[in-house]
């Protein structure tokens, strides 16, 4: 009886089986008919894309090199004072626009007024001494006459001396040849030796008169050469003690002209502080101007970016601070020397154990259309974007 249970049992068992199996075969045509429009829609999307990616890269991406890294710059005029003074006045305040010369600081001058008198008195006093010295030149060359006359009366005397001591010379020796053949007096042979004497003393005087006279010619003349040396070659006016004068009383002249402290460019005025009655030193900066219409472009892009971009190509820029409705024009000047790494503070360690290769950024530099800037200014340190035209 149990085994005529079971038949029956293990028949709808296996009915049932064959109907899964037979379920099955008729769902999965469905089921794969169903996912094939999914495949060809993933496959036209991804081709899509490709294909858009392409054409932005082709006839974009390829002819533009774009960064938003890019910062307003300007050589800012530093102001500094190149003498120390206490300050008397100051004539403009942070964020005023000034021109190029306006007053700026105003110094004290009074020491600068002294300085500039004691100079000019210098130079008058050293115009008067090099007159002095062309005048003494003129007496100093009438006294070598003098001195040449006096040697040649001098060298005159030595000659007579000269001539009377000969002749008392031969007086003496003839008397006293005669004297002992008894044809002289003793009385005459003394008068003899005393002329001989006298010719001799004569002749001693007339020698050192000579070397007086020739003494006083070689000082008068020494004289002349050292007086001439300061004013050879040169007139009152270009003598070099007057021109050193010259210099110190125009250089007073300058130290006053520089109490008072202008402006170097056009610009707006900065970083302020400088107050009145402070005592200021020679290059302590008191204040900055920024000349808002010279102003630049300094963007960084990618080392990777920078293969076309050459000087003279055209930039299109944006400012965040005028948003997208102004656009600036521009051109590429140059590239700066070095990355901003290679510039910083404390550069980058590459030779460790540890380093991890980083694409570097490189300064361009770009300037703007000043036309443009007169009507939107823009201050240094804004952010800008920069489009390079690569393709021109």
């Amino acid at each position: 009886m149990s085994d005529m249970k079971k038949v029956p049992t293990d028949v709808k068992l296996e009915n049932k089986i064959e109907k899964i199996y037979e379920d099955r075969e008729t769902e999965m045509p469905e089921k794969k008919s169903k996912r094939w429009p999914l495949f060809f829609g993933l496959f036209v999307a991804v081709a899509a894309l490709s294909g858009a990616y392409y054409a932005y890269d082709t006839l974009y991406a390829s002819k533009h090199a774009i960064t938003d890294n890019a910062y307003v710059g300007a050589d800012i005029a530093g102001i500094t004072p190149l003498i120390a003074a206490p300050v008397k006045e100051v004539r403009v305040s942070d964020t005023q626009h000034v021109a190029k010369g306006d007053i700026l600081v105003v110094l004290d001058d009074t020491d600068a007024k002294l300085h500039l008198a004691q100079a000019e008195a210098g130079y008058q006093q050293s115009l008067r001494a090099v007159k002095a010295l062309n005048a003494t030149d003129k007496t100093l060359l009438a006294q070598i006459e003098g001195r040449k006359a006096d040697q040649k009366r001098a060298e005159a005397q030595h000659e007579m001396a000269e001539a009377n001591f000969a002749k008392a010379k031969i007086d003496l020796e003839r008397r006293q040849t005669l004297v002992e053949n008894g044809s002289v007096s003793g009385d005459e042979l003394t008068m003899a030796e005393t002329a001989f004497k006298n010719a001799e003393a004569n002749l001693g005087a007339a020698e050192a008169a000579l070397e007086a006279a020739s003494a006083g010619l070689e000082a008068a003349e020494g004289q002349q050469m050292a007086n001439a040396a300061m004013i050879e070659g040169a007139s009152v006016e270009n003598n070099p003690q007057v021109l050193v004068a010259k210099a110190q009383r125009d250089q007073a002249q300058v130290n006053l002209d520089r109490t008072v402290i202008r402006a170097p460019v056009d610009g707006v005025v900065s970083m302020r502080r400088v107050q009145v009655g402070e005592r200021v030193q020679p290059g302590m900066r008191l204040m900055v101007v920024v000349p808002l219409d010279e102003v630049y472009v300094d963007a960084n892009f990618k080392e990777v970016q920078l293969e076309k971009v050459e000087p003279g190509q055209s930039v299109t820029l944006h400012s965040d601070l005028y948003g997208s409705d102004v656009e600036f024009e521009g051109t590429v000047v140059g590239f700066s020397g070095g990355t901003g790494a290679a510039f910083s503070a404390v550069p980058a360690q590459n030779a460790t154990g540890n380093w991890i290769k980083v694409v570097q950024r490189l300064p361009v530099r770009i300037a703007l259309n000043p036309e443009q800037l007169k009507d939107h200014p823009l201050e240094v340190g804004l952010s800008m974007e920069a489009d390079i035209h690569v393709a021109e």
